[in-house]
């Protein structure tokens, strides 16, 4: 990519102890395979006659596949039964083996460092977060994988990082970290001496949220959705129909970049955890005790932050029409103290003709971008796709 400093490869050193244990079971490469992968995925557990109908395929072809998958324990039959419309011997239902595959989610945020381990189910198997104020790429990723450590069967891990990225998965600038044109996956690579055979991913923390949130999640939806990460940084990802929307050059749902007036501040300064606490003092944890709690001088900030949140979801849903929006990552926390306010600010300022799409907030927002780091490896495993665009 132009401008890569690839000195970095050369400079960063070597470190212990860092083996990877990437004994996980060959994944498959026909499309069926992956086909079948992903229903019983999205299933949760299939019989033989309904995977071969949704395979569209006769039940020998897709015992085949079956076969195929039980050999390489990537599936498993179940010992209970499925159930049968009628009479008739019934079926045995097919899932997923949860301890076939490891896959890490890694977050590297500016003020702290979060690590999701999933199994081949897609199930949280651990999450941990631990401070962070900013380092090298060099120190932010080893301090990310020595947390993340090597989990057995590892098959795959994804970066998640507030920074804009070009379509090759090239992060060009991360402002907040003070990174920039970097081959970020070839330098934790090296870093952690990780095999070039070990799929690894970096990706924007907005765009791996928002994946997280409609793959892991299954909260996937029809039309237009606009997702939102509140951290120290506020950035956004757009999905159409389940597909992520990068835009012309990778920077759609930027949210946090819309200015307020034109010469006015960002949205990002105004929304961000820095102003929540440089305005008030203390913890996030604190500021939330209270703003419940009624206290006079956390109510006006949080007012203040719903009303900027109003602006810029109503902006936003303007230009791209949105079904639905959802908020994620630890500053997300406050939406439901002041929900009722975000909604009367929304409604003074929206016009009639424009509908006012649902706010939800994800689950286990403090983990949204990690776990969407996990969880798009999780898909890429399934799928044969890298992050969709």
């Amino acid at each position: 990519m132009p401008g890569l400093d690839r000195s970095r490869l050369d400079q960063s050193p070597p470190r212990a102890n860092s083996a990877v244990m990437h004994n996980a079971p060959r994944l498959p490469d026909l499309p069926s395979e992956k086909a079948a992968l992903r229903a019983i995925y999205e299933a949760g557990r299939l019989s033989r006659a309904d995977l071969a109908r949704v395979l569209g395929l006769n039940r020998s072809s897709a015992g085949h596949i079956i076969a195929g998958l039980l050999d390489r324990g990537l599936v498993r039959e179940t010992s209970e039964p499925a159930p049968t419309p009628g009479p008739g011997r019934p079926g045995i239902l097919l899932d997923l083996i949860p301890e076939a595959m490891r896959f890490l989610g890694l977050e590297i945020g500016v003020e702290h460092i979060s690590v999701v381990e999933l199994d081949f189910s897609a199930r949280v198997l651990r999450a941990e977060t631990l401070d962070f104020d900013g380092a090298s790429p060099e120190t932010g990723l080893a301090r990310a994988l020595d947390l993340a450590g090597r989990p057995p069967r590892l098959a795959g891990i994804g970066i998640a990082v507030p920074a804009q990225m070009d379509r090759t998965g090239g992060l060009r600038l991360a402002p907040l970290l003070g990174w920039r044109d970097l081959d970020l996956a070839a330098l934790a690579r090296q870093v952690g001496r990780l095999p070039d055979a070990l799929p690894l991913q970096v990706e924007n923390d907005a765009n791996a949220f928002a994946l997280g949130v409609t793959w892991g999640r299954r909260m996937a939806a029809p039309g237009v959705t606009l997702l939102v990460n509140m951290e120290t940084g506020v950035g956004g990802g757009i999905l159409i129909d389940g597909r992520l929307f990068r835009g012309g050059g990778g920077l759609a749902g930027e949210i946090g970049h819309m200015q307020l007036g034109p010469n006015g501040p960002g949205v990002e300064s105004r929304l961000g955890l820095g102003r929540l606490m440089a305005d008030y003092g203390g913890g996030l944890p604190a500021f939330l005790t209270a703003v419940a709690d009624r206290e006079p001088r956390a109510v006006l900030i949080a007012e203040d932050w719903a009303q900027t949140l109003a602006f810029a979801l109503t902006q936003t849903c303007r230009i791209i029409d949105a079904d639905r929006v959802i908020l994620g990552g630890s500053v997300a926390a406050l939406y439901p103290l002041v929900a009722a306010r975000v909604q009367a600010h929304r409604v003074a300022a929206q016009s009639h003709s424009f509908a006012l799409p649902p706010i939800d907030l994800a689950p286990d927002s403090p983990y949204g971008a990690a776990f969407g780091a996990a969880a798009m490896m999780h898909q890429r495993a399934l799928t044969g796709e890298a992050t969709p665009s």
